[in-house]
């Protein structure tokens, strides 16, 4: 089956992290009708062995822009991971949706079968392109939006299952 690896890609990506945004605002919003600091939910998590919302923000924007750029042959860069409020959050947002709509749809197309090496310090692993997107980039991807939402949910954010999916 052949898909249109941009269309897959990028404009999921995008979009969630649209999504994501917005749900930080909710937080935002909330935290203020609370009148408590909103570094309360940047540090919360589901359970104490997993990671915070703010982990969670880095790893979903991470996800996006290194498999833009390891499908489009580029350097992905890297960010400091040092976010400590919502504010903060939403400007790696901002910073990652930029990077996104700056790749070159032309260098995303096309690229199914394009080796994907994923090396990390404990194992190095080898995907197609096709592969790397669908069962690697987009299910981590999803998991720590997933998450982000569940914690914010949890701290009693009025979120719900549209705010996750956002306006189609």
């Amino acid at each position: 089956m052949n898909i249109d690896m941009y269309s897959a890609s990028i404009p999921v990506f995008d979009r969630f992290l649209a999504n994501l945004s917005g749900l930080l605002d909710k937080a935002e919003a909330h935290a203020e009708s609370q009148d408590m600091a909103d570094t309360k939910y940047v540090v919360s998590r589901l359970y104490a062995d997993m990671a915070p919302l703010s982990s969670n923000v880095q790893f979903a924007c991470d996800t996006a822009r290194r498999c833009a750029a390891r499908l489009a042959g580029e350097d992905p860069g890297s960010e400091a991971d040092d976010e400590a409020t919502l504010d903060e959050l939403r400007a790696r947002i901002r910073r990652t949706r930029d990077y996104l709509a700056g790749v070159d749809a032309d260098r995303i197309r096309g690229t199914e079968d394009k080796t994907v090496l994923l090396e990390t310090p404990m194992v190095t692993m080898e995907f197609t392109g096709h592969d790397y997107l669908l069962n690697f980039a987009l299910p981590n991807f999803f998991f720590h939006v997933s998450i982000s939402h569940g914690i914010l949910r949890q701290q009693g954010v009025p979120i719900g299952k549209m705010d996750f999916m956002g306006a189609a």
